[in-house]
């Protein structure tokens, strides 16, 4: 077992109970000297399998499922059974798996997660539970180094799906260990469930979760400052990563904690570290500086004022002062370009509001501005048109074009569409995963800008030396160790990130930059290693039994 700072490890259940613990069950792998040890012998069929002969047995049952969310509940149930197995064949096939186990399918099966909830993963802290936080962390019977929480009120590109959004919590930290070799013990999911306001749900006979209509005001504000000191409180040195909060409360709890506990918003920050990467790699091709580069964005939350701001931050490095390099990245919301004169604009949006006569559409802003990169972040499918994308490429030799938003039904544009109205010139990558492209005999293949590939990595770093807190810093370090990791064959097909199947090496690199700074800021626990991508391999869990 590993020996990341601040565990524990629970002693192993005997008998019908240890088959019942999916984090120490074998199932058939149970050896017959372990059946006579652990009390299990009748128990279990006689013929011993391996580990390898399970996880064939288990894939072509998966792969046997009608639909995606057939083979999502199917990996579900096995996850429940045999966390170990279920990790196995997630790991051997992640290209195959992740899409699964996380977008675009999670957001499916969030949508029905009441019809197909089989077994209660995670703790649910309800509004009711307001004064008593503390006593129902304590329930939890592991001591978790991560904990990802949500309140359900913006789950993907879907909206407030309430406590059906527990599924994002639970799929991003099996991501965590998939990736990024955490120790599922180590890995607490959160709903904080304050009602919702989706009428659908609320009339639905098999909802989960509170029906009521949210929280709202200090009452809410009153829960999640509970929640978090109780966190602190029951596991000292917790990181909290907030998932899915809708934007007037993703901001403000971010800026509200950052500096507090240690915490961050993959929202926020793990999407523009993903970005950032992705431009990085764009940009080698393209043979462009960051700082000359002019980014549009359609969309105008979390996610775009997230990118756009480390965006600036990286151009600032390159010697624009913080105005110009701000100057450098304009939004376009529902209500047009975010300009100056405009008097309807959130507080995050006023950093990217720049001197402009209003533009009311998103082809006119393309064609005024003259964006080098174009950057999907709002969820409205087919945004970018074949008039967006051929003027793109009329403007550019090689236009940047992220189609960012998932699940895959809210997609700006298909890698089709890119490749084919930019004549094979679009530099692309897409937030749900889209098939290789074949244009007049060339093979494009697109990867997805997902954040699996930056907070894995950044977790495990953090988690690894006990760091106090998440910053701006770490996700930049994190951008450029990805971007460095994409290499001259990925470039050649078209691929702005890795191959996926290198996801655990990629992590591992992030982790030890991510720690490098965690060292160099006295954020760290303890002492430098003298070798640290070593001491970070060391610490990443592998799922053999």
């Amino acid at each position: 077992m590993s020996s990341i700072p601040g565990t524990t490890v629970s002693a192993s259940p005997r008998g019908i109970a240890l088959l019942h613990d999916p984090m120490h069950n074998k199932g058939t792998a149970f050896t017959e000297k372990e059946r006579d040890e652990l009390g299990v012998r009748g128990l279990l069929p006689a013929h011993v399998l391996s580990q390898d002969e399970q996880a064939e047995r288990a894939l072509k049952h998966i792969r046997q499922q009608p639909s995606d969310l057939e083979k999502f509940i199917e990996l579900n149930a096995l996850h429940d059974r045999n966390e170990s197995l279920f990790f196995r064949v997630v790991c051997d096939h992640i290209d195959e798996m992740q899409p699964l186990i996380y977008t675009p399918t999670v957001g499916l099966a969030c949508q029905k997660y009441g019809h197909i909830f089989q077994r209660p993963r995670g703790l649910f802290v309800g509004a009711a539970d307001r004064g008593r936080v503390e006593q129902v962390l304590r329930n939890w019977p592991y001591r978790p180094s991560i904990i990802v929480v949500t309140d359900g009120e913006r789950i993907l590109g879907l909206g407030d799906l309430g406590a059906n959004g527990m599924g994002i919590p639970v799929g991003k930290l099996s991501l965590y260990t998939a990736c990024a070799g955490i120790r599922p013990d180590l890995c607490l999911p959160v709903m904080l469930d304050v009602g919702t306001n989706n009428d659908e749900l609320l009339g639905d006979p098999f909802y989960i979760g509170l029906r009521q209509r949210r929280l709202r005001g200090a009452a809410y504000d009153e829960l999640v400052d509970e929640f978090v000191a109780a966190a602190q409180t029951v596991f000292p040195g917790v990181l909290i990563q907030f998932e899915d909060f809708a934007n007037h409360n993703a901001f403000r709890l971010l800026g509200k904690y950052r500096d507090r506990v240690c915490t961050f918003n993959d929202d926020i920050q793990g999407t523009a570290a993903v970005v950032l990467a992705g431009i990085f790699s764009a940009l080698r091709l393209t043979g462009g500086k960051l700082a000359d580069q002019r980014i549009l964005f359609f969309g105008a939350g979390e996610a775009a004022t997230g990118i756009a701001n480390l965006i600036a931050a990286a151009m600032s490095e390159q010697g624009l002062d913080a105005e110009e390099a701000r100057k450098r990245c304009w939004l376009f919301d529902s209500h047009g370009l975010v300009v100056a004169s405009r008097r309807d604009l959130a507080e995050h949006k006023l950093p990217f509001a720049h001197a402009h006569d209003t533009i009311a559409d998103f082809p006119g802003a393309v064609r005024e501005l003259r964006p080098s990169a174009i950057v999907g972040v709002a969820a409205v499918g087919g945004t970018f048109t074949g008039e967006v994308l051929e003027d793109m490429a009329r403007i550019n030799r090689q236009p940047i074009v992220l189609a960012l938003s998932n699940p895959t039904s809210k997609s700006e544009c298909t890698a089709e569409q890119a490749y084919r109205h930019t004549g094979g010139r679009a530099l692309f990558a897409c937030g749900s995963p889209f098939d290789p492209v074949t244009l007049e005999g060339r093979t494009y293949v697109p990867r997805q800008g997902n954040n699996s590939y930056i907070f894995p990595g950044v977790g495990l770093g953090v988690i690894a030396t006990g760091a106090r807190r998440v910053t701006s810093e770490m996700f930049m370090a994190a951008a450029r160790t990805l971007a460095g990791l994409v290499t001259k064959e990925d470039l050649e097909q078209g691929s702005l990130y890795p191959a996926l199947p290198r996801i655990r090496e990629v992590s591992a690199h992030i982790a030890a930059a991510v720690a490098q700074v965690a060292y160099q800021r006295d954020l760290a626990s303890g002492k430098a290693a003298a070798d640290v991508l070593a001491y970070v391999k060391s610490q990443m869990y592998e799922p053999r039994y």
